[in-house]
């Protein structure tokens, strides 16, 4: 977008026509002048607008690692929806677990047998890519087509370690969340993306929204991961219609800036956001949240990711894992 400054010929051009055009018509040197003064006034509207637009941070690269599984149309469906709201390109690969090379060597298949199957697999994995992105009005990234669009890496090493490597080339990197029958693996990719890209990881809900970031919702706990994650959210922030900072009184709060603050930091930074508090009555703090969450309508929560420790998290539980297991709205978490 063209954003031209004020002595720009064009716009010079044009104010002459209109002082000619006054002349014509007689005008008096009031009315002459008071008509220049109104179009410097509304050319500089305009000029702060494009400023503002070109400063504007945006979310505009996605990276979706792609799982030779049905639960992998909900990451993709959140990745449209996304790209669709930003203007987003979205960029795949087929996601395949490694085999340590201790594994490797007994594999009761030929290696080369193997390494065909991860071939077919991989093929498989990009149809299905593709196809959902053609059946839903998302082309191929061309100097014909401008975002959203989306793009294949057509070769990307097995295992959750490039998807932490990668994914730093990217605004955020987009997972389904775990399910019941496969936690473990998914959690290494989710956490590898978490703490080894830099960037945020959206995860979503075995069914995706219709909807993102129209009515979003901000689990304030005081802590730098939460700051974090609001930090990367503000493309989002600055696009949704409602924004609730939500307090958890008597959660996992962490000793850190208020509720208040935060939400005047936010109004400062143009986002209208409101408070709400919640008690836990009897819940877990991930539990509050999600109830929260649904009762407001929310279709994002932000959420910093793993402010207790992760070992810790593993074994007494935490609102970070409650979330990540049982959320049924996209997450957008960062460490």
């Amino acid at each position: 977008m063209h954003c031209p400054a004020v002595s720009d010929p064009i716009k010079l051009e044009a104010s002459g026509d209109s002082i000619s055009y006054a002349l014509e018509k007689g005008w008096d040197a009031g009315t002459l002048v008071g008509l220049l003064h109104q179009w410097f006034v509304d050319w500089n509207i305009i000029r702060r607008a494009c400023l503002r637009w070109q400063r504007e941070p945006r979310m505009k690269t996605i990276l979706v690692p792609t799982f030779n599984s049905l639960a992998t149309r909900s990451a993709l469906e959140t990745a449209v929806t996304l790209a669709q709201r930003t203007g987003a390109y979205i960029e795949g690969f087929a996601f395949r677990f490694g085999i340590p090379q201790y594994a490797a060597a007994e594999l009761v298949v030929p290696f080369a047998e193997y390494e065909a199957t991860a071939a077919q697999e991989t093929e498989e994995i990009r149809r299905l890519f593709e196809t959902f992105m053609q059946e839903h009005g998302i082309p191929r990234a061309s100097t014909d087509f401008h975002p959203p669009c989306f793009g294949w890496r057509a070769a990307a090493p097995d295992g959750e370690a490039f998807v932490g490597s990668y994914g730093r080339a990217f605004d955020i990197i987009v997972l389904t969340r775990p399910d019941a029958e496969v936690t473990g693996p998914v959690n290494r990719v989710i956490e590898a993306a978490l703490f080894e890209s830099g960037r945020p990881v959206l995860l979503s809900p075995p069914k995706a929204p219709r909807q993102i970031a129209s009515n979003i919702m901000i689990h304030w706990n005081g802590s730098t991961e939460q700051a974090r994650a609001n930090a990367f959210a503000a493309p989002l922030l600055h696009l949704s219609d409602r924004v609730t900072v939500l307090s958890v009184v008597g959660g996992q709060d962490v000793p850190g800036p208020s509720a208040d603050q935060i939400l005047q930091q936010l109004h400062c930074n143009g986002i209208a956001a409101e408070s709400m508090s919640v008690q836990l009555e009897g819940r877990s703090t991930g539990e509050a949240v999600l109830d929260a969450a649904r009762e407001r309508g929310c279709d994002l929560l932000i959420k910093g990711a793993f402010t207790r420790n992760r070992l810790r998290q593993m074994i007494f539980g935490g609102a970070t894992r409650h979330i990540m297991e049982h959320a049924d709205l996209p997450v957008l978490m960062a460490h």
